[in-house]
């Protein structure tokens, strides 16, 4: 099973076979897009726990359009576009409890873990800090300045 470049829980946790093909559909059926906004799109409603590879995207929008489902579009920057057709509608129509519990719980993964992912954030830019900082270079008395502040900081994060 795939994960979402290395972070977050699996795939199968939150997907089953054949379920992204329907929350892509619904989320075109939203408004139209293309593929990398179709994964953005789900980064966010997961809070950044799920991003689906364009691997699993692009081949599942190339079944939907040989379905029948969406329709190609020239947009932006020669980009291909993807809208929901008649046909589309209506199987989304038929699946929609399904297309419902799917969301709900990649909605409850992004409540879940909205704490987690801003954790990441930081340490992210403390990591971008550290190393613009030292690449500066420093005498000795900034290099214990900085490490009293990451000593003062992880033993506050550790008494939480």
């Amino acid at each position: 099973m795939s994960r979402g470049h290395g972070r977050g829980p699996r795939i199968g946790r939150f997907l089953e076979h054949g379920d992204l093909r329907f929350v892509l559909l619904a989320l075109i059926g939203e408004t139209p897009a293309h593929g990398y906004e179709l994964i953005r799109a789900l980064e966010e409603r997961t809070g950044g726990a799920y991003r689906p590879s364009p691997g699993a995207v692009y081949p599942t929008l190339a079944l939907l359009e040989d379905e029948g489902y969406v329709r190609a579009t020239e947009a932006a920057a020669g980009r291909k576009a993807y809208e929901i057709t008649d046909e589309g509608r209506q199987a989304l129509a038929r699946q929609q409890g399904s297309v419902d519990a799917i969301f709900a719980r990649l909605d409850t993964v992004g409540a879940d873990d909205a704490g987690r992912h801003k954790v990441r954030r930081a340490m992210e830019n403390v990591k971008t800090a550290l190393k613009l900082r030292l690449s500066r270079g420093s005498d000795q008395a900034q290099a214990e300045q900085i490490a009293a502040i990451l000593d003062e900081a992880a033993s506050r994060i550790e008494n939480l």
